[in-house]
């Protein structure tokens, strides 16, 4: 009896670690990563990419108007550190539902201090200050999801934006190229963007080609115009 208990104790632990992914990654028009969601069991946290939390909520998704979305607010459990927890937890998200979210204290390296350190059975990780400039203090890891982004001595429309998510990689239009879409994305996966070029007065810099939206490895990343 007491193995079958363990054994359900057990799966529940790993059933709520599962719960937490990576949900969406939201990239802007000049190819910088504005943020990273993660959703929750009933909820999403939208972090930045330096690991503060940006907003919470549940994210909604129109059936009628193409690339929309937007978030709600958050109908169930909202719990916030108060005034005698650690200095650098004070005010912060501290329960969204059933998730825990914890931080990293006072005491922690300078450079990790107030930022995210869990989100339900996620663990984060961050580049250190000893690593290359255009990493230093971004998110490194979410769960087993590792973030690696292009280097200071890469291209400079390239620079420190996100070179890859888990296993997928993202490539951008260098500063040799037009002058309307240099830095913008050019390609996440398989799938490729294309823009008006500066020549296309009236449309210079819109995307030509390439949804917005687009779910890749299970993360959908959302590509602003």
């Amino acid at each position: 009896m007491k193995q079958i208990f363990l054994i359900l104790f057990l799966f529940s632990l790993s059933s709520a670690a599962f719960c937490q992914r990576i949900f969406k990654i939201t990239i802007n028009g000049s190819g910088v990563t504005e943020m990273i969601t993660v959703a929750t069991d009933d909820a999403v946290i939208n972090i930045s990419p330096d690991g503060n939390v940006i907003s919470y909520g549940v994210e909604y998704f129109s059936e009628n108007i193409t690339n929309y979305s937007r978030l709600e607010k958050y109908q169930g459990r909202v719990d916030l550190f108060g005034s005698y927890d650690d200095k650098s937890f004070q005010g912060k998200l501290k329960y969204l539902g059933k998730t825990p979210v914890t931080y990293f204290a006072s005491y922690d390296l300078e450079n990790l201090r107030g930022k995210l350190k869990s989100i339900g059975g996620l663990m984060i990780g961050y580049y250190m200050q000893y690593e290359d400039e255009a990493l230093r203090g971004k998110v490194k890891s979410i769960g087993n999801n590792q973030f690696t982004y292009y280097s200071a001595f890469d291209n400079e429309a390239l620079r420190g934006k996100l070179k890859s998510a888990g296993i997928t990689n993202l490539n951008y239009y260098s500063s040799f190229d037009d002058k309307a879409f240099k830095g913008k994305i050019k390609t996440i996966g398989s799938v490729l963007f294309s823009y008006y070029s500066s020549f296309d007065t009236r449309y210079a810099g819109a995307m030509k080609t390439g949804a917005q939206f687009q779910t890749i490895n299970g993360i959908i990343f959302f590509v602003r115009n």
